[in-house]
């Protein structure tokens, strides 16, 4: 029978035991049969701490040895109180991860548009469970869900991971043991070596990366480093490949907005100073970035629309923004790879642009919170391919509107996570009409004593649009 014996809490006692069993006036018959009667009531009491593996039910051993070490953790899947609880809204501590998983609606607008819920029974495929502990891309769609999870921590082994598809396709059920528990004992690494990602040629485009740098214990680590493209000449960029060591949160190539007093070239910029304090220079300099660039998948592609490309400037220079989470007692290393895949002028039928849609007017006053508007309006006939929004920490809510023609007042992004925001890249563009406008809709709670206004130090406010579009 296997089984998990909880034993390091009681072996102060026992060892107390043994010493005093050995001790030379403990001869006495009477004094040591009834001692050795204490060990056997407490042997028999410990053994309640015991997992029967083989008689549990498959979702309890789901529960006792994957979610509740690995997932239903402090700022995870434990509490509402956990700084990503906005972001993906689930729970999975003991009796309410079932609940939570099984036919649930993902937040994931990616799983959203994909069909898929958190489990869907009989189907591992198009089960966002099973994708989120995949390293490499399996889904029939293609289409990536985001972080690999555990975000931050040591990836599930193969046996779990396999233990937990085979539950799903025997129907997920709460009762009965239905799986090989033997999986739970195979601990083969799902990515026994982290291989770079091969890079383009020189027709066929550009590679950057960030070379191998630490991530501390317990420490939530994001960087900045300028970096030039070295292309000499403009160039088109319909497709990008993405590749990061598991643990990192986003990887984001940033422009310019303004290209005065540019960081300097191939400085490594910590946004958190060790003391987990933010660092209030690359802070200020964030507020200068215009979105081109990347996700949060830790393996994927992404090709543009079929006859489009981003256009970028000769002599291109990219604010590369790495995010890792570590909440091991060991350090780990971060590695990052970017393939910019380039095509022709002559192959492009519509040239993207990025969207860069502020404002920068608002007023927050003190203790309280307050809702802000504003209209953005094209001149010319426009369809919208990706969303992104951007506010500091005082954003609580941020939407995005359509404003005008048939599909008025549609809200058609939302994001509740004011670090790591919602990016929806839209299978179908959306359409606007000239005149026609997208307007954004955000809720700031100012609960501090102060007037808050538009800045770009952590103790200032924003409100920004990013994305791509093309005009008809």
């Amino acid at each position: 029978m296997t089984k998990i014996l909880d034993t390091h809490r009681n072996s102060n006692f026992l060892g107390s035991l043994r010493i005093a069993l050995n001790h030379k006036y403990m001869k006495n018959t009477f004094l040591i049969a009834f001692l050795f009667s204490l060990v056997f009531i407490f042997t028999i009491g410990c053994n309640k701490n015991t997992v029967d593996l083989e008689n549990a039910s498959t979702f309890e051993n789901i529960q006792t040895q994957i979610l509740n070490t690995s997932c239903a953790v402090s700022g995870c899947h434990l509490s509402e109180s956990d700084g990503t609880f906005p972001q993906h809204g689930l729970i999975l501590t003991a009796g309410k991860a079932y609940q939570n998983l099984v036919n649930a609606t993902a937040k994931n607008q990616t799983a959203k548009e994909e069909n898929l819920k958190r489990i869907v029974p009989f189907d591992a495929l198009n089960s966002l469970l099973y994708q989120k502990l995949l390293f490499e891309t399996s889904h029939k769609s293609n289409k990536n869900f985001g972080s690999i999870m555990p975000l931050g921590n040591d990836m599930l082994f193969t046996g779990q991971i396999e233990y937990i598809r085979r539950w799903i396709e025997a129907g997920a059920p709460k009762e009965g043991n239905i799986v090989d528990v033997s999986l739970l004992s195979d601990k083969t690494p799902v990515l026994k070596k982290f291989d770079p990602l091969i890079a383009p040629t020189a027709a066929e485009g550009f590679q950057m990366k960030l070379e191998p740098f630490e991530i501390y214990p317990y420490f939530e680590r994001e960087i900045f480093v300028r970096k030039p493209l070295n292309n000499s000449e403009n160039v088109f960029v319909n497709k990008f490949q993405l590749k990061m060591h598991p643990g990192s949160h986003h990887f984001i190539l940033y422009g310019f907005r303004n290209n005065q007093n540019l960081p300097q070239m191939n400085e490594i910029r910590d946004l958190r100073n060790k003391n987990q304090t933010f660092n209030l220079t690359t802070l200020q300099q964030i507020g200068n970035h215009v979105f081109y660039f990347g996700g949060s998948e830790s393996n994927f592609t992404f090709n543009f629309p079929e006859g489009t490309a981003v256009e970028l400037p000769a002599n291109m220079t990219f604010d590369v923004n790495s995010h890792y989470f570590n909440k091991s007692a060991k350090s780990y290393n971060g590695e990052v790879y970017i393939n910019l895949y380039t095509v022709p002028k002559d192959k492009v039928k519509k040239t993207l642009k990025v969207l860069d849609l502020g404002n920068t007017s608002f007023v927050l006053p003190p203790k309280k919170a307050t809702t802000v508007t504003k209209d953005f309006r094209f001149d010319k006939n426009v369809r919208i391919v990706t969303l992104f929004s951007h506010t500091h920490k005082l954003g609580e809510k941020f939407e995005i509107l359509i404003n005008g023609g048939n599909r008025n007042g549609e809200v058609i992004y939302t994001s509740t996570n004011w670090e790591h925001p919602t990016k929806i890249d839209y299978a179908t563009p959306i359409a606007l009409k000239a005149g026609e406008s997208l307007t954004s809709r955000i809720t700031y709670n100012n609960y501090t004593d102060q007037t808050i206004r538009f800045g770009f130090t952590s103790e200032d406010e924003m409100g920004i649009i990013f994305g791509y579009y093309y005009e008809e």
